[in-house]
């Protein structure tokens, strides 16, 4: 019986056109959990951020996981510790430990001591925090507190448990923020929106019929439909007592506005928003609106840039709470293929956003 050498499988050799040996070159972080590359001259394996002097694409292989390049025969690079926690990882895990605190705390704990309580220096703690969240502590914490106080209100509580509850220590400092926690007073909020006036107007698109409306904060509602009048009673259903009133010419102008931006997203759409919901929603919220037109990102990589990457089913239960369309575009978010999912206003109108938009 003659044998045969056993022939060895041919590495994935680098390129300098593969977008794996540019995450390389640019020692890129946010590519250290997608894989590893491995130099053939050293026998070492390191993360796309490693700070060691670059190798010649020729004599680079790419892994997927650190165990394929262990397998293949490479040694984990000392300098970089590839088969570590990425640092993303552990700072995305150190800031999901800050927001638990600031969530557990009655009053919004100080700069220096959420950081010092994580190993970090305020400075950086600043920097990550925002970089994973969306928002700074600060805001973060404001998001926390506006919560609580719409839970307790809903919930039937009083107005001044709801103001103690949420971490306020008078009731002046509240009332002094109170349009932008809740776009209205507190009574009002209580009430279903009882004497808010919210001014609204509809218009024609390519998409349908559209609907913007307008609290004293800002923006609160875009809907998109094939029938006016359904979109009103959608916005008389989230706001039951509020005052509705039809907008007037200079209100059509911002009307006229957000068509313009759905039939040409070039020219760009900069409102202020009156975003009522959740920390989590609003951190979705905010991920979302810094997705570039023409581009799409996936429920996957939203959850990852808030810092939650298990949370891909309660991102896309955040997208589906959006109200507010186009100005939050939820449209440009996407499968992990690449195909189209479920749309608010219909996937045929999110299908025709995103070619508007590739058309720029």
């Amino acid at each position: 019986m003659i044998r045969t050498k056993k022939q060895k499988q041919p590495r994935p050799v680098a390129t300098e056109r593969d977008p794996r040996w540019l995450s390389v070159v640019k020692r890129d972080a946010a590519a250290d959990d997608k894989f590893v590359y491995a130099v053939k001259t050293t026998g070492v394996y390191c993360r796309p951020s490693c700070p060691s002097r670059r190798a010649l694409p020729e004599n680079v292989a790419f892994y997927t996981t650190c165990a394929e390049a262990e397998t293949a025969g490479f040694r984990a690079c000392q300098r970089c510790n590839p088969n570590a926690a990425s640092v993303t990882k552990k700072n995305a895990t150190l800031v999901a430990r800050a927001c638990r605190l600031i969530e557990a705390s009655d009053d919004l704990p100080k700069l220096d001591d959420l950081a010092a309580s994580v190993g970090m220096s305020a400075f950086y703690f600043h920097r990550q925090f925002k970089a994973v969240t969306g928002l700074t502590p600060k805001a973060y914490a404001a998001a926390q507190r506006a919560q609580r106080v719409r839970s307790e209100l809903a919930g039937g509580g009083s107005i001044t448990q709801a103001i103690y509850g949420a971490g306020f220590n008078s009731s002046s400092r509240f009332y002094e923020k109170s349009d932008e926690v809740l776009g209205m007073t507190p009574t009002a909020f209580k009430n279903g929106g009882k004497d808010a006036d919210i001014l609204f107007a509809v218009g024609e698109c390519s998409l349908g019929s559209i609907l913007v409306a307008c609290s004293r904060k800002g923006v609160c509602a875009i809907l998109i439909g094939d029938d006016p009048e359904e979109a009103v009673r959608e916005l008389q259903d989230r706001f039951p007592k509020a005052n509705l009133i039809g907008g007037d010419p200079g209100f059509a102008d911002l009307v006229a506005k957000v068509v313009g931006f759905v039939e040409a997203p070039r020219i760009g759409l900069d409102l202020p928003l009156d975003m009522r919901g959740t920390a989590f929603q609003q951190r979705v919220w905010q991920a979302l609106r810094k997705i570039p037109a023409g581009e799409t990102a996936s429920y996957a990589e939203i959850a990852r840039r808030i810092g939650k990457p298990k949370s891909v089913r309660a991102v896309a239960g955040a997208c589906a709470a959006n109200s507010i369309a186009v100005a939050i575009p939820c449209h440009r978010v996407v499968r992990n293929d690449g195909r189209l999912s479920g749309y608010r206003w219909g996937v045929e109108r999110k299908r025709a956003l995103l070619a508007k938009e590739a058309r720029r």
